[in-house]
């Protein structure tokens, strides 16, 4: 082997070395501006301007949503765009929807206002850390909890809703309602209940006609009052993990009610032999 084949594939050898020190640049990208409008709601929750820091969490939604899909599609995964992509998550998705709520509403509970802040914003970072042990583990065409992104839609859609109508987030009764959706989430998150991801859904295959007419149906709705179509949407999904765990569970018993009524089916004829036998 001469000098000159030695040199060229220590070369290739380094770039390689190079190459995965390197990280993608696209999809972090995508995570990047997640994370700069969960950091802007802040900003704009301490200034007072609670409309522009609900419209930034549902901004931050569409570019939590696109870095994964944009990965996938360019063959950019990485480990290091996962962990990224969690570390944005819990500020976007946990920290700043429970400050927004708070500095909107929740701080006029004192000490349980700033209780019920903190405890979305700790069970928003342990689904996030159970998430992340269970990835390869389980169905990816449900998730176990509620996802922190659809979390955070349904309190910052609240908020929306709210100062859209000029409601004070301050009166007692709004305050009272703030701390129970906040703890009513919180408790989601971290439940066991299994919400559909839709991961399964093929983008790439042929649909029908209809089905485009649908989505754009769902773009007019939304555009004629955001505030009242995304906060119904989230918390219809929100709803829908428990309703659909509820029905499967009723579908269990009434599994068992028949296994069990068909076995009791075959045991009379014995009974049935053995009090003739008795009256014998």
């Amino acid at each position: 082997m001469t000098d000159d084949s030695v040199e060229k594939i220590e070369t290739v050898s380094e770039k390689k070395k190079r190459k995965r020190r390197g990280i993608y640049l696209l999809p972090n990208l995508f995570t990047t501006a997640a994370l700069f409008s969960g950091f802007y709601a802040i900003v704009a929750a301490n200034n007072e301007r609670f409309e522009a820091a609900a419209i930034a969490i549902f901004v931050a939604m569409i570019m939590d949503g696109l870095d994964g899909r944009v990965a996938r599609l360019t063959n950019t995964q990485s480990a290091f765009g996962a962990e990224y992509d969690s570390l944005a998550d819990v500020i976007s998705f946990g920290l700043a929807p429970a400050l927004v709520m708070y500095e909107w509403s929740l701080v006029s509970l004192g000490k349980p206002g700033w209780l019920a802040a903190f405890f979305y914003t700790a069970t928003a970072a342990l689904r996030l850390a159970r998430f992340n042990t269970q990835v390869g583990k389980v169905n990816k065409a449900h998730f176990q909890g509620l996802p922190s992104p659809a979390a955070a839609a349904v309190m910052l859609g609240f908020v929306w809703l709210c100062a859209d109508y000029n409601i004070e987030g301050k009166t007692l009764v709004v305050a009272l309602g703030a701390f129970f959706i906040t703890i009513l989430i919180g408790f989601l998150m971290v439940s066991t209940v299994r919400y559909r991801s839709f991961k399964d859904l093929n983008l790439r295959g042929r649909v029908r006609f209809v089905t485009i007419l649908f989505v754009v149906m769902i773009f007019v709705l939304i555009s004629i009052d955001p505030p009242q179509v995304l906060f119904l949407v989230f918390s219809l999904y929100a709803a829908s993990g428990p309703i659909w765990t509820l029905l499967q569970k009723r579908k269990r018993r009434a599994a068992r009610f028949l296994t069990m009524g068909g076995e009791e089916n075959e045991v009379p004829p014995l009974n049935q032999e053995t009090s003739s036998q008795r009256q014998d």
